[in-house]
């Protein structure tokens, strides 16, 4: 027997919960998934033929969901956008942190295959090669693959060592995506790794070790999109069987049941909450629509009002952009694999993935971005008053890719020598400079063509902290040439002057001259580099606060 969720002392203020991943990880080809606020397909109407009709609105059914269940009172949050604006305080850990590791990690990973997509994909577009290496769909469905997702190498203490010495300062792992499999021990479901596969709980375990070592730890639920993320196939499959609808969610679809379902997804964010104690709630686009606001506002008053009774800080993330944003207030924007074009006023996030083709494991293989990229995007996304959350892979077994090790392994190298450039800074009056063009903005994405143009020493980056500037250079002057910082020309009014010029991991301070041209830094003699990929000049003498 599953143990109730809720405390007759509990009491649910409507919310907002959801803003987790963003599927996190398709590219490009990849087709989107289902609308889960279209009307289900009535029957011999495509990939869903058999699942039923919504009749009702989705804001109705939405409202009757949080509606329903205890009444969960008490806190100075209440569900509305006013009170939310009037209460949300960004975390200080999160401002100063900067830099975070995000987890995909689930079922997926055993076919370890295209993408953490599988699920959808095996039932349509990889059904043939899921046929070949594991059997035909009425054989051997996703369910299927739980047994063999085993997670026996797993070391939570050991993954968090590696977190901290890359430099990271949070973690968030996934702790449901598409899928529909619980990474924790819930008491709302069977179908989660407690009760099923490792047995054990997953995300409790890696809270426990965060908090350990003192990384703050957050967690990410994508579940709101697997009411209609897996497309029923024309030839026999698991998804139509009765014995799995628990799982699946796949059949009969209706005002009724989809209430259900989004009752439940209130649940499943409660429970993680109450259990786990999570600094930082993340969802995906699936939750961004205003239809859903009453029950994505019951599931943020209660999480805000939580938090304030332990005494935490805390914060979402936020996908999408004005009115199609999944919070209009109360949260930390988040691009996905974007950033911004120039300084926000705001806090923002980009979270990104370590290899280009996939955020889950697979063996396709996984094309892997360089260390320098990497590290010039987190000083690029900092520069701009944001923070930077790198989602790793790891495999079914609970270890972690070497080469993904190595990545950060030399990330933490960067951070180790020139953290205080990064770590408790803010954004100066520019961003940077440079005559490498950062490319067009995406919409609402922001920036997503990367960074692994050849840069050179006139593109910077800046940062600050009280009145010390932080220049930090992208590329390493060629023969004896200084390095030019152009937004320091004496024309340009800052105030204050330029007393002292060092370089990071360089022992003695620099030489430097300012005119109308900018300041002009000497470079190390003999030119031997502190370290690779970026190098830091700090400049003090300024007076940089108001």
């Amino acid at each position: 027997m599953k143990r109730s969720l809720f405390r007759p002392r509990c009491a649910v203020l409507p919310l907002i919960a959801a803003l987790f991943v963003n599927l996190a990880g398709t590219t490009a080809a990849q087709e989107a998934p289902p609308d889960p606020n279209a009307p289900a397909a009535t029957a011999g109407r495509g990939p869903r033929a058999g699942r039923g009709e919504r009749g009702n609105s989705v804001r109705e059914i939405a409202e009757r969901a949080a509606a329903a269940g205890p009444e969960l009172t008490g806190g100075p949050v209440q569900p509305t956008w006013e009170s939310l604006r009037a209460n949300y305080v960004t975390p200080s850990w999160l401002s100063d942190g900067k830099f975070g590791i995000f987890l995909h990690w689930g079922l997926y990973a055993v076919p370890a295959h295209g993408s953490e997509w599988y699920v959808q994909h095996m039932y349509s577009s990889y059904q043939q090669w899921h046929t070949e290496h594991f059997g035909p769909l009425d054989k051997f469905g996703y369910k299927d693959f739980i047994p063999l997702f085993k997670a026996e190498k797993f070391d939570p203490d050991a993954w968090i060592t590696l977190f901290k010495q890359a430099g990271a300062r949070y973690v968030i792992p996934v702790a449901e995506h598409h899928d529909g499999f619980a990474m924790w021990d819930s008491a709302l479901t069977k179908w989660d790794a407690k009760d099923m596969g490792p047995h054990r709980d997953l995300i409790g375990d890696l809270a426990a070790a965060a908090r350990r070592q003192g990384l703050h730890f957050g967690v990410s639920n994508h579940r709101v999109e697997h009411y209609s993320f897996i497309p029923i196939p024309a030839t026999p499959s698991d998804l139509t069987d009765p014995a799995y609808q628990d799982f699946y969610w796949t059949m009969n679809h209706s005002d009724a049941l989809y209430q259900k379902f989004l009752e439940d997804w209130v649940a499943r964010n409660l429970e993680l909450i109450d259990k786990y104690h999570p600094e930082a709630l993340y969802f995906d686009n699936g939750i961004n629509s205003r239809s859903l606001d009453p029950v994505k506002l019951k599931v943020t008053a209660y999480f805000y009002n939580r938090a304030k009774e332990r005494g935490q800080e805390v914060t979402m993330f936020s996908k999408g952009a004005g009115e199609s944003a999944a919070y209009l207030t109360g949260a930390v924007h988040d691009l996905e694999r974007g950033r911004m074009p120039d300084i926000s006023p705001e806090l923002w996030q980009e979270d990104t993935s370590i290899a280009h083709n996939s955020w889950g494991y697979n063996d396709d293989p996984l094309q892997y971005r360089n260390a320098g990229e990497l590290i010039r995007e987190l000083v690029d996304c900092v520069s701009k008053n944001g923070n930077y959350l790198l989602n790793l892979a790891p495999r079914a077994d609970g270890t972690i890719p070497e080469a993904q090790q190595l990545r950060l392994q030399e990330i933490g190298e960067w951070l180790g020598l020139n953290g205080e450039a990064i770590y408790g800074t803010r954004a100066w009056t520019v961003f940077g400079e440079g005559p490498t063009p950062q490319g067009a903005p995406n919409g609402t994405r922001g920036l997503t063509d990367g960074m692994l143009k050849v840069y050179t020493a006139r593109d910077i980056r800046f940062t600050t902290k009280g009145d010390t500037l932080y220049a930090i250079l992208f590329g390493w002057p060629p023969g004896d040439d200084p390095a030019l910082v152009t937004s320091l020309a004496s024309a340009r009014g800052v105030q204050g002057k330029v007393q002292k010029v060092e370089m990071l991991g360089v022992a003695k301070p620099l030489n430097f001259t300012q005119d109308e041209k900018g300041l002009s830094v000497q470079m190390p003699s003999p030119p031997i580099k502190p370290c690779d990929h970026a190098y830091v000049l700090r400049i003090t003498g300024l007076k940089l606060q108001p």
